[in-house]
């Protein structure tokens, strides 16, 4: 059986157990002498979360278990030669007995006597059917494919098997407890607690995996390089040496991406907080409703616009709109690029308007109205009020703001790619090109390299320090978020 007829089997259980739960609660109190401790529904909910939770808990367990299981005993049944192989030449020839084995099972293939004795001989049968399969799989993977298969689905069997014998003894043993008195709301409550809990558990978990992933693979790297040249290096030059030679060649100094990030940043917020700091201020003092009601949607159409359409903009319009308009200037070159520093400050500033905007205007709506009245009240003029009184009071929520949009600058890469270039260089000069810690990430990450050379982990070390970095931007504007809410709440 397939996962989902499974899941949807277990539902129906649930379903109907949440019935017959409820319509054996109403029977039982509705003779009773004895006031009953919980309503009906939360019976029919005992009942369907009996029968559903603990099957599917079981079923994601086991679909992990056996999925690890198969794999070990694919891995376990490979060649002396393979299994004596890298750690990489066994996966790789895992991953193509695995791949081999969706193939069969598409084209029909069950067992050994239906299938081709070599590979040469099935490849134009996977080629009719669209299946991409590597061209350098083997003869032997063949009957290991079709014991993966096998075993799949035998494992696919029991599951299936097990998981709905699962749903009917929860639904039976539930529906066995429902009485007058049983305390039904209390334990549809305990789950429900347990529930959100396990919810909010999955992103703290989530954090730490993203945390432990890179930590692990930064210090690998800092064993073949030096912290004190990676964080204080001026140069970047890690050329990349070819796989399997493992060279450790090349200079992985920091600062010139640090400086191109927190140069676009700072320039695209230059640009964006004026901007939308005063849409903010007329959207939640000037503006009608009416107009209220149009001009934020509007505005906040911006944040939907996916960061390539940005990019494209950037490269195809603003970059040569500066770059002859300096040459207007001028009279003569150019001296600013079509790919420069100001062409991705000044995009970026316009995607991130709806982000400073939308921020500053909740934080500015939050202020109270009293105060509002009261400066009113002592003869102010509305520009004052907002002047001296409306602003000092969600200057904190405003530098929070702020600090979460300057986060999110930061983490930003297309629009970097395509209107700043990707050369790493120290410059001061706005009209030049520069580049980003997120640029080179993508970078080192692109091509067929291998995963123990330094020029491919110093991605994970680039990774790491704009986590850190970004991290404790928001944890900072978090905090100042949270000290003006209990200020003005």
């Amino acid at each position: 059986m397939s996962p989902t007829l499974v899941i949807s089997i277990v539902l129906l259980i649930g379903i109907a157990g949440f019935v017959l739960g409820r319509q054996r609660a109403v029977s039982q109190q509705a003779g009773a002498s004895e006031k009953p401790h919980s309503r009906v529904h939360y019976h029919g909910w005992w009942v369907f979360l009996a029968a559903v939770l603990p099957a599917l808990i079981f079923m994601a367990i086991w679909s992990a278990v056996s999925t690890t299981y198969i794999d070990n005993a694919t891995r376990s049944a490979l060649p002396e030669q393979t299994q004596e192989s890298a750690v990489a030449s066994r996966a790789l020839a895992t991953g193509m007995v695995q791949n081999l084995a969706r193939g069969l099972r598409v084209l029909g293939v069950d067992n050994a006597s239906d299938a081709p004795q070599t590979f040469e001989e099935l490849q134009p049968r996977l080629r009719e059917r669209g299946i991409a399969v590597a061209s350098d799989t083997q003869d032997y993977m063949i009957p290991l494919a079709l014991q993966r298969n096998a075993m799949e689905d035998r494992s696919s069997l029991l599951r299936s098997v097990l998981t709905i014998a699962f749903s009917l003894a929860g639904a039976a043993y539930a529906f066995s407890t429902i009485g007058v008195r049983a305390r039904a709301r209390n334990k549809v409550e305990r789950v429900t607690l347990l529930a959100l809990v396990a919810a909010s558990t999955i992103a703290i978990l989530t954090t730490i995996g993203i945390v432990f992933s890179m930590l692990f693979e930064t210090i690998h790297f800092f064993q073949s390089v030096s912290p004190a040249n990676f964080f204080f290096g001026t140069v970047w030059d890690p050329r990349f040496a070819a796989a399997g030679s493992g060279g450790a060649e090349g200079q992985f100094g920091l600062i010139p991406l640090l400086a191109g990030t927190l140069y676009i940043a700072f320039v695209a917020m230059l640009f964006a907080v004026p901007v939308g700091l005063m849409a903010a201020v007329y959207m939640a003092e000037y503006a009608t409703p009416g107009v209220r009601s149009v001009v934020k949607p509007l505005l906040e159409v911006l944040a939907g616009i996916p960061t390539i359409v940005y990019g494209f903009f950037a490269l195809v319009t603003v970059g040569p709109f500066l770059r002859d308009l300096s040459a207007d200037i001028a009279g003569g070159p150019s001296f600013i690029q079509a790919q420069s520093v100001l062409t991705a400050g000044l995009v970026m500033g316009i995607m991130l308007i709806p982000f400073v905007s939308s921020l500053s205007d909740d934080i500015i709506t939050a202020v109270p109205r009293a105060m509002r009245d009261g400066s009113l009240g002592l003869g102010a003029t509305r520009s004052e009020t907002v002047k001296r009184v409306i602003l000092p009071a969600a200057l904190p929520g405003i530098v929070g703001a702020l600090l979460l949009t300057a986060s999110r600058a930061i983490g930003e890469t297309m629009i970097v790619v395509m209107a700043a270039g990707v050369a790493a260089r120290l410059t001061w000069n706005p009209f030049e090109t520069m580049t980003t810690i997120t640029v080179k990430i993508v970078n080192q990450l692109t091509g067929d390299l291998e995963f123990t050379s330094p020029q491919t982990l110093v991605a994970f070390a680039l990774g790491m320090t704009l986590f850190v970095l970004t991290l404790a931007m928001n944890v900072f504007a978090l905090y100042i978020v949270r000290k003006y809410r209990e200020q003005y709440e």
